[in-house]
């Protein structure tokens, strides 16, 4: 047996202290996004003024049709905003797993997609109480790939929504059945797949039976008679730790369930097949087409006359007429941009009717108030909220609002500093102001057409390419 030097040994006993002492190499397990979510409830909503929802382009949830905001989920949405008493503000999102990550992080408040709820996405977030009951059918065709039962898939290539609850549900069937079941995942909303069914890019798809019936109302091709699973409750998706949040939805959801105001929507968008065909198939809808109006290349004229995206132009245009050249208001206003008389003939429009010569006109009028607050407001962004203002009331009335701001020490290149003013130009301490020329003015009823044609217009840029 070889013998060990003392020095050895002493060189082994450091070399056992400093391994023992050595911290654990192993890296510590990095929480996944759910497992901490960022602490936002309701009063922190409330004081921020909005509420932040995820949802989906598609013709059930959120989507544009001849210039208008429309969707089940939307106008679910928007009656739930103004029972809390907060602005509306959308994510559109086709990834399901992007919008609980939203969620978690604190840049959304709801999922508004109508989930199935299962353990797995407990996991991600809670549920609100249920607001419909859906079934999942198969999306196919009536043609020589079409199948009369579930045991006919079998060896079957079926397409469907990434992070959805049906590859789960479609493996249980596979697997109860003894199908030789492809399934594969799409991240692409349930519309565009069902599209694919329809151009027979794809044989079949799997869908809540809403959707599906509302798509085949329009199509004769399609069959979606073939039921996957039995009804069952859907909800929206919240975040754990905002318990707040949580009971004002459910106590909203008890309320349009009692008032009938839940099913007088459910019918408007799933029962009534001849409107939801026009909103889902036209060229002027954000599902089926790229066009916002009939007018579009003229707006786009115009605003690149102005240096404007177009959809904020299409949005004032939409606020003002509703794309009707021939609208009139009850003061007198005619035309697409809803022109007084005076403004006709000063910036040269002869038939206020034609929508070429209105929408000149109404461009040129933009262009003289962007001159007017050009050297005032020199941010453009800024400034724009100043000429809808003034396109809206006058510009005097904001110039009044803006004077009021410099009277009161505030920042008056802001539009939020001015809206306040202008907001109160309705009480007389405040219209008889020495510093105000143009006397009296609703302008909160101005201040609320410059949020709307920018709401509009934050739709449009989300729903509508540029």
């Amino acid at each position: 047996m070889s013998k060990i030097s003392i020095s050895s040994v002493f060189l082994l006993i450091i070399a056992f202290e400093l391994t023992s002492c050595k911290p654990n190499v192993e890296e510590k397990k990095v929480p996944e996004y759910w497992e901490n979510p960022a602490v936002l409830d309701f009063d922190a909503i409330k004081k921020r003024g909005f509420i932040r929802a995820v949802v989906d382009n598609s013709s059930t949830s959120y989507y544009i049709y001849r210039g208008r905001t429309m969707g089940y989920e939307f106008e679910l949405l928007r009656n739930l905003a103004n029972q809390l008493g907060v602005s509306l503000r959308l994510i559109v999102k086709h990834d399901l797993e992007d919008g609980f990550r939203l969620l978690n992080k604190g840049k959304a408040d709801i999922v508004a997609i109508n989930f199935e709820v299962n353990e797995e996405r407990k996991k991600l977030a809670n549920f609100t109480a249920p607001l419909n009951s859906m079934k999942t059918v198969v999306v196919q065709r009536k043609d020589q790939s079409h199948v009369d039962s579930l045991t006919q898939l079998s060896n079957k290539k079926v397409y469907i929504k990434k992070g959805t609850i049906y590859k789960e549900r479609l493996s249980v069937l596979s697997d109860s059945l003894s199908l030789s079941l492809a399934i594969e995942e799409k991240n692409t909303s349930l519309e565009d797949l069902i599209n694919q069914v329809i151009e027979e890019k794809i044989d079949y798809t799997v869908v809540d039976n809403d959707i599906a019936l509302v798509n085949a109302t329009y199509n004769d091709l399609l069959d979606v008679s073939l039921t996957v699973s039995q009804p069952n409750p859907v909800a929206w998706a919240i975040r754990k730790n905002a318990p707040q949040l949580e009971a004002k939805i459910n106590e909203w959801i008890e309320r349009i369930d009692r008032t009938g105001y839940k099913a007088i929507l459910y019918h408007k968008y799933f029962l009534n097949k001849k409107n939801s065909y026009h909103r889902s198939s036209s060229a002027f809808s954000s599902v089926s087409g790229d066009r916002i109006s009939a007018y579009d290349e003229i707006i786009k004229k115009g605003a690149d006359n102005l240096g404007w995206d177009w959809r904020l132009l299409a949005a004032l245009v939409y606020k003002e007429s509703r794309f009707n050249h021939s609208a009139v208001s009850y003061a007198g206003a005619v035309g697409l941009l809803q022109l007084m008389p005076v403004t006709l003939q000063r910036f040269g429009v002869n038939d206020p009717n034609n929508p070429n010569e209105s929408l000149r006109g109404g461009v040129n009028y933009l262009k003289y108030l962007d001159g007017f607050w050009l050297d005032r407001v020199p941010d453009n962004n800024e400034r724009i909220k100043f000429i809808l203002a003034s396109y809206n009331v006058g510009h005097g009335h904001v110039q009044d609002a803006w004077r009021l701001a410099y009277k009161y020490g505030k920042d008056n290149k802001r539009w939020k500093n001015v809206a306040y003013y202008l907001e109160r130009k309705s009480k007389p301490e405040v219209y008889r102001d020495p510093w105000v020329k143009s006397g009296y003015a609703k302008g909160h009823v101005t201040v609320r057409y410059v949020r709307e044609v920018y709401g509009l217009y934050e739709s449009y840029k989300v729903l509508v390419a540029s």
